[in-house]
């Protein structure tokens, strides 16, 4: 008998395995992955480089996105405005 748990909805980054040993002894194992996520996300902000600027990232994406969908014929204007009413894209301010 293996029991998965994780604590995570107590905010706390600690995952415990129970299970019984091949002595038939009951154990519970536990994980804390808070110091490994820590340097995963110090591991990521230091790949983006000094130079990342999110606020430049986003802005790039939004004219992207803007580009993307201006310019559209009637009929490409039209299926753009069902497929936004169906939500399955975001309205965006057209160019």
């Amino acid at each position: 008998m293996t029991d998965h748990t994780s604590s995570s909805d107590s905010g706390a980054d600690i995952s415990r395995v129970t299970g019984i040993s091949g002595d038939g002894s009951l154990g519970t194992f536990e994980f804390d992955f808070a110091g490994h996520e820590a340097r995963r996300r110090a591991e990521i902000v230091a790949a983006l480089g000094d130079d990342w600027d999110p606020v430049a990232v986003l802005a790039g994406e939004a004219e992207a996105q803007r580009l993307l969908y201006s310019g559209l014929d009637v009929d490409q204007q039209a299926l753009y405005a069902r497929l936004v009413a169906a939500g399955v894209l975001p309205a965006t301010e057209q160019g």
